[in-house]
């Protein structure tokens, strides 16, 4: 197998909903696309842990995951992503170095500000009550 082949990265993101059905979502500094928080585990860091860093530091807030909603690997960048539902166990949302904004949004307005490779995952995780969704995607649209 060629080092291109086994070359892969792991992501994982927080679909936080508040009381209203609302989603938290994110716009990211870098490319200013809106998404759930969310970035690329570190080696030897575990899924949780991964997750709690990465949500605390674009939100914030402190989290715990209840379920694994989704798998989705962006096919042309060989990136893997594990998206959870969380709750809120402290902490208001806020901006960061990685994030310029934030919003929390309906799930209509889920599709209007994400592109569908991004917006799939949140909807997946609003809708999951059963097995998790796999899914794959070109890094803004499902194939």
């Amino acid at each position: 197998m060629s080092p291109q082949q086994a070359s892969h990265s792991v992501s994982v993101a927080g679909v936080i909903v508040d009381g209203d059905g609302r989603v938290l979502l994110i716009q990211r500094r870098d490319d200013h696309h809106w998404e759930p928080p969310g970035g690329v585990l570190e080696l030897g860091e575990s899924i949780d842990d991964g997750l709690r860093r990465e949500v605390l530091e674009e939100t914030g807030l402190s989290i715990e995951p209840i379920a694994l909603t989704g798998v989705y690997k962006n096919m042309k960048r060989g990136i893997i992503a594990l998206v959870f539902r969380c709750e809120i166990t402290s902490g208001q949302p806020d901006t960061s170095e990685e994030t310029e904004a934030f919003r929390w949004a309906a799930p209509d307005d889920v599709e209007k500000l994400a592109s569908e490779a991004y917006a799939i995952r949140v909807l997946d995780a609003l809708r999951n009550n059963g097995p998790a969704a796999i899914r794959k995607h070109d890094g803004k649209q499902l194939i």
